[in-house]
């Protein structure tokens, strides 16, 4: 399946921690950075790119986040250089905002869906009762469209937004026939799609992904009514959304669908959009660090040698006024690595690596230690 990801994820606040936040990482800003940096030239995404470095969009996990790509990228830096010199590949700079972009790319490519089984899926939509209505082709029920002219099926968004508009008048109709609600695990879902998308005379679509900022995310979470019910900051904590790929937080929905005390608000396809970038997208710069450890971490790495040495002309990291995030290290990687390395090696310091959690501890020491 190809896929099309443009995505804005914003980073909006649930708390006051985060209130000044301010970047915006955007994917299809991030898919135009990773050709015009040339990672293209040695990075695949699905398969899409060069062959000589990991294809990035199978390597990832759902539990990337900037800091884990900011020590990837740390740990393999000289390696990377070195195959850009030796292909004649020019490195330019790449700022914060950029940076953020390229995780949104690389993290998109791999988030949206579980692997489906269309064996599964053709089971399910009879046990879940989904045929009573709906039929592949026509329907049963003419209030309910077949399968066949369902346009949902390559959007997730527009998917979800399907799904939880569909619920209150299905809970109606089930309720009326003394029929159960069908409860759906990310996985039904996922094979439920699969097998959608793969019917006969039904090609399976493009899969395009699109979020906005989530301006309005925080005044449809209380215009919709969830206010009344749910605290924005503890919703993702309370209903173990954080890190998800789409197909949960839809079945999430479905599922929370006949358990509200009323009907469910009815969603147009953009306040979907807007709703789920404010519900779930502030995540990535939550990054959640042992600020005692990342001190430690800033002395074995050899950064304070150089960082808390005014006479070695590198810049005092605690004058900095702005928070450190994963892609400010990124950021300052690509900028700054090379000069970086030739000191090291003069000092005759290793390139530091980083392992496990190391990055996210010194990210978090670092914003303890600046004085805004």
């Amino acid at each position: 399946m190809t896929i099309r990801l443009f995505s804005s994820f914003a980073l909006l606040s649930f708390s006051a921690a985060l209130s000044a936040a301010t970047i915006q990482m955007d994917s299809g800003r991030g898919a135009k950075v990773f050709e015009s940096e040339a990672c293209i030239k040695c990075h695949a995404i699905n398969s899409k790119g060069g062959h000589i470095a990991p294809d990035l969009g199978r390597a990832l996990d759902r539990n990337f986040t900037p800091a884990s790509l900011a020590g990837t990228m740390w740990n393999h830096a000289p390696v990377m250089w070195a195959t850009m010199s030796k292909e004649g590949i020019a490195k330019s700079n790449l700022d914060e905002q950029a940076a953020a972009d390229l995780f949104a790319y690389f993290y998109a490519a791999r988030f949206f869906e579980h692997p489906g089984d269309a064996g599964r899926g053709k089971r399910l939509f009879h046990e879940k009762t989904c045929d009573s209505c709906h039929g592949l082709t026509a329907s049963p029920n003419p209030a309910a469209p077949p399968v066949a002219k369902w346009k949902t099926l390559g959007h997730p968004i527009e998917l979800t937004q399907a799904m939880w508009n569909h619920a209150g008048p299905m809970l109606a109709q089930m309720q009326s026939r003394k029929m159960e609600w069908p409860q759906l695990t990310a996985q039904d879902v996922a094979d439920l799609l699969v097998y959608f998308r793969n019917l006969p005379g039904n090609p399976a679509p493009e899969t395009t992904f699109i979020t906005t900022a989530g301006t309005q995310g925080e005044s449809l979470f209380a215009s919709k009514g969830c206010t009344k019910c749910h605290q924005a900051g503890t919703l993702l904590s309370r209903g173990g959304l954080e890190g998800k790929p789409l197909t949960d937080i839809a079945a999430a929905m479905w599922d929370h669908a006949p358990k509200m005390n009323t009907a469910p608000a009815h969603f147009e396809p953009h306040e979907m959009r807007e709703l789920i970038s404010y519900i779930w997208a502030n995540q990535f710069f939550q990054v959640g660090g042992n600020a005692e450890h990342g001190k430690k971490i800033f002395a074995a790495k050899h950064c304070s040698s150089c960082h808390d040495n005014p006479a070695a002309g590198t810049p005092d990291l605690s004058a900095r006024k702005e928070p450190v995030y994963g892609s400010t290290m990124i950021s300052v990687l690509w900028r700054h690595g090379p000069q970086m390395q030739a000191q090291m090696k003069a000092k005759n310091i290793r390139w530091p690596r980083f392992e496990a959690n190391e990055m996210s501890d010194l990210i978090a020491y670092l914003n303890a230690k600046r004085k805004p």
